[in-house]
């Protein structure tokens, strides 16, 4: 047996910049949104302070994913990444659906709005989130959880885009149906990048095998290696949002006398398949119902 991991990325400064920027821009677009009467501001306020509770939860798994092992958690806390990632998506799903609902309201009852202040605010609103996002934007492809910050700074940088875009081409026609009908399309847009996120987390925190993992690849990698003439109780699963683990059985009838092959085997799977934590267990015969029988 061999276990092998890595130290989780540590994002501290791009959350704590991230935080604080994102309450600042939700202080300002309240009291703006209050002071000239507009609910699209408003609306992307609160949007906002949803993605300050999912920058927190994100920061926070990533800290606890540091601890070390103890008696109670065997494995650390590293799990709670893949935790943080799918609420992330359920918060984020729901503030899209918040803002549709608001949008069909606002077809049937628009409201003239002092759109000069609006779109000064979101403008800016639209540059932070688009800086904050870029903090994440080295980890958001190998790293579920950051990739949940990420997809929250962007659909946020998207939406007050959109209030800019909504507000000028009102204030220049006034057309008050384009603020809902582009926070729709920007809702769509935001659902359709959000749904692998959620999907991909929802189905990690049930112990399916990671997206990138080809098992049926590594079942044949196993069955290659010199001396393996069976294998069964294979699994792999995500230990965090980083990590992957494998436990299996081979069934070796001239077990090797070192640890040599285990040491190659756990290297290969690393190397191959990003295996981080391999746990393998080498029988000479297949073992079934608290009974070992001979492999036919």
């Amino acid at each position: 047996m061999a276990h092998c991991h890595p130290h989780p990325a540590r994002y501290d400064r791009a959350f704590g910049i991230g935080i604080a920027l994102n309450l600042i821009l939700v202080a300002g677009e309240s009291i703006t949104g209050l002071l000239v009467g507009s609910l699209a501001l408003l609306a992307d306020a609160g949007h906002n302070l949803s993605d300050v509770l999912a920058l927190a939860l994100a920061w926070g798994a990533a800290r606890l994913a540091l601890r070390k092992p103890t008696r109670t958690h065997t494995y650390g806390l590293r799990r709670v990444t893949i935790l943080s990632s799918f609420t992330s998506a359920v918060l984020l799903v729901a503030a899209m659906g918040a803002i549709a609902w608001h949008a069909a309201q606002r077809f049937t009852n628009p409201l003239p709005v002092d759109n000069g202040p609006v779109i000064l605010v979101a403008g800016i609103g639209a540059v932070i989130n688009t800086a904050t996002a870029l903090l994440f934007s080295r980890g958001h492809k190998s790293d579920l959880n950051i990739r949940g910050a990420f997809l929250h700074m962007l659909a946020d940088a998207g939406i007050s885009a959109g209030v800019v875009v909504g507000s000028l081409i009102a204030l220049l026609t006034g057309w008050l149906w384009i603020d809902p009908l582009l926070s729709l399309s920007i809702v769509a847009l935001v659902l359709l990048g959000t749904w692998p996120l959620l999907r991909e987390s929802a189905n990690l925190t049930v112990d399916a095998v990671p997206r990138h993992i080809d098992i049926g690849a590594i079942r044949g990698a196993l069955l290659a290696r010199t001396g393996v003439a069976e294998i069964h109780d294979l699994h792999v699963w995500a230990m965090s949002t980083t990590d992957t683990a494998l436990t299996v059985h081979l069934i070796m009838p001239e077990p090797p006398r070192s640890d040599q092959f285990l040491q190659h085997t756990i290297d290969s799977l690393r190397e191959h398949f990003g295996i981080h934590h391999a746990t393998i267990q080498i029988e000479r015969q297949r073992c079934r119902h608290d009974r070992c029988e001979p492999r036919p």
